[in-house]
């Protein structure tokens, strides 16, 4: 059975709102002023890791707007990758190699864990989406890219008193540029 593996940006303060510079956010591009080539090399791990990518609506549009443009190898393991789209305003056929989730999430989400295939299926941003998926306990996975930046606005995480959930510390790394990458599993 495949996993499902969430892994975010987030500031110390639990901010995943806008990290890369997308517009009508204040603070949009707070990751930037931390970012370092290991980064880099640390997605492209997990993207290795990846058979599958599972997103909400507008981090597809975005995602789908920008990456069929860029060239090399992480671009092109991207844009290989098969997607499913949750959304109940887009329509099929979409583009970029993805497919629409139709019916109830708990159970498409299900099914396509029970896939065969050899890698996860990773959610990236979809912050409404990974609170559902969170919510419904479908995920098996939290990575978090920690940046040393405390925002103090935004879309978080984790909004307001989630349940109270467990999870187990399986992976820890600490980056030259203070960023801390942190692996949790469902206890």
């Amino acid at each position: 059975m495949r996993k499902l593996v969430v892994s975010e940006f987030v500031s110390l303060d639990g901010v995943m709102q806008a990290p890369g510079g997308e517009p009508g956010f204040r603070h949009a591009g707070w990751v930037l002023e931390h970012f370092a080539p290991e980064h880099d090399t640390h997605r492209y791990e997990e993207l290795l890791e990846t058979s599958a990518l599972l997103l909400g609506r507008v981090t597809y549009e975005g995602f789908s707007a920008a990456w069929p443009e860029v060239t090399g190898e992480f671009a092109d393991r991207m844009n290989a990758l098969p997607k499913y789209v949750v959304s109940s305003t887009l329509h099929e056929p979409l583009e970029w190699n993805a497919s629409l989730l139709k019916s109830d999430l708990t159970s498409e989400v299900e099914a396509l864990k029970r896939q065969d295939g050899d890698g996860h299926i990773f959610v990236h941003g979809s912050r409404s989406l990974t609170q559902e998926l969170l919510k419904r306990g479908l995920v098996d996975e939290l990575r978090l890219m920690v940046f040393p930046v405390v925002l103090g606005s935004g879309g978080r995480l984790f909004p307001g008193s989630p349940d109270k959930t467990s999870l187990a510390l399986v992976e820890s790394r600490t980056f030259d540029s203070g960023v801390v990458a942190l692996t949790y599993a469902r206890k």
